[in-house]
């Protein structure tokens, strides 16, 4: 579950981590009201889960009651990469002198909480992890022991973070790692954690996901649930009970676990093509709930063509091309599909298939042949032969 930033900035301050006084708005009218509370100047920072809001004109430098107003008006609603914005976090400005990167979370490959650190944050932190990998500090943490402060110093050190501020940035790396371990995050990041000229140190970001599995173990943070801020296809899913991930491509994916669709997805990638969703349609799927998930994957107007790449177990394959079979006579497209099916009942299938005789759909018999045709299908040219 992703967090928005002044929902990240509670969780921080709870940890005792410095974060500068602020308020969430809905409202033009109550920014003001928060702003003549907290004295000038102020922020006024759009908040959605997407990045980019600086540059997109959602971070706002206001000075007195007038510009508070009309920026609140102008951020509220706007559009920032799919996201509308509802909420405005108005925070008292900060002096910064020094702006630096920190950040926790999961080395999967080995096997190990890693803090990642360095003295130049800020928007372009990308940058700097690309042309400069050598100013990014990395410490993987022994997650028995948990972080330490000679560790935390140590990489402040090794960033070459000034004398004075290096216990004040070893606070703030203890508390970040503590709000990562202790609530279960994915990821805890500030980006930037200042410097002031009065020598603070101090979080004027917050972009922190925490695992939904283990919220049952944290009800205090089930409020920070907001469905209205996420994609509004993953939420319908949700409702429906299917496992959808929105990307960016323009392939739609279906699969029936976890593991299979994420080889799916490399496969895709490997042919050249870019995945436009991850779609579990899970074990023991029927025909009914397939139906329901090539509705979703064509919700998505960015999707060209769509690759269904099935391994019956639980699941059976005649089942999967029922499923299909019912939603074309739903509904009405012209993206092609390919469909790969092995295993239970994979004969019945693609029997089924091909009786059916479904405009724009395809069979493939092995993965790598499923991906090249649907990445081709998706780039305009003509691949395969109908099922």
């Amino acid at each position: 579950m992703d967090l928005l930033e002044y929902q990240g900035k509670q969780l921080f301050a709870r940890h005792g981590l410095e974060v500068s006084p602020g308020k969430a708005v809905h409202t033009a009218d109550e920014a003001v009201h928060v702003a003549n509370e907290i004295g000038y100047p102020v922020v006024v920072k759009a908040q959605v889960l997407i990045g980019g809001r600086g540059k997109a004109g959602g971070v706002k430098l206001a000075g007195d009651e007038a510009e508070v107003r009309e920026h609140a008006t102008n951020i509220l609603g706007m559009d920032i990469r799919g996201h509308t914005v509802r909420t405005l976090w108005i925070e008292h400005a900060s002096e910064i002198e020094s702006e630096y990167y920190a950040s926790v979370l999961l080395d999967r490959s080995a096997k190990q909480p890693l803090l990642i650190f360095s003295i130049e944050g800020g928007i372009d932190i990308e940058q700097v992890a690309e042309r400069s990998p050598e100013k990014l500090v990395r410490h993987h943490i022994d997650a028995l022991a948990g972080l330490s402060r000679e560790e935390a110093l140590e990489a402040g050190r090794a960033a070459g973070v000034d004398a004075d501020v290096l216990d004040g940035v070893a606070g703030a790396l203890l508390a970040l790692y503590e709000v990562w371990a202790s609530e279960e995050a994915t990821l805890a990041e500030i980006n930037p954690l200042i410097v002031t000229p009065q020598r603070e140190v101090r979080a004027l970001d917050a972009k922190v996901s925490l695992d939904g599995n283990a919220l049952f173990r944290h009800p205090e943070n089930q409020a920070f649930s907001d469905e209205d801020e996420g994609d509004p296809l993953e939420r319908r899913a949700r409702e429906e009970g299917l496992q959808y991930v929105k990307l960016d491509g323009n392939i739609g994916i279906l699969g029936n676990g976890a593991g299979l669709v994420m080889s799916t997805l490399d496969v895709v990638a490997q042919a050249g093509g870019a995945p436009a969703n991850f779609l579990d349609a899970g074990g023991g799927s029927d025909a009914a709930k397939i139906e329901q998930a090539v509705q979703l994957i064509l919700a998505n107007d960015a999707v060209r063509a769509v690759l269904f790449n099935i391994f019956g177990g639980i699941t059976r394959c005649d089942e999967v091309a029922r499923g299909l079979i019912a939603a074309f006579s739903h509904i009405t497209t012209s993206v092609p599909f390919v469909v790969r099916l092995d295993g239970t009942n994979d004969a019945e299938g693609r029997r089924l298939l091909q009786e059916a005789a479904l405009p724009n759909v395809s069979a493939a018999a092995t993965m790598n042949e499923a991906a090249e045709r649907v990445v081709a299908l998706a780039s305009g040219q003509t691949a395969g032969a109908p099922a």
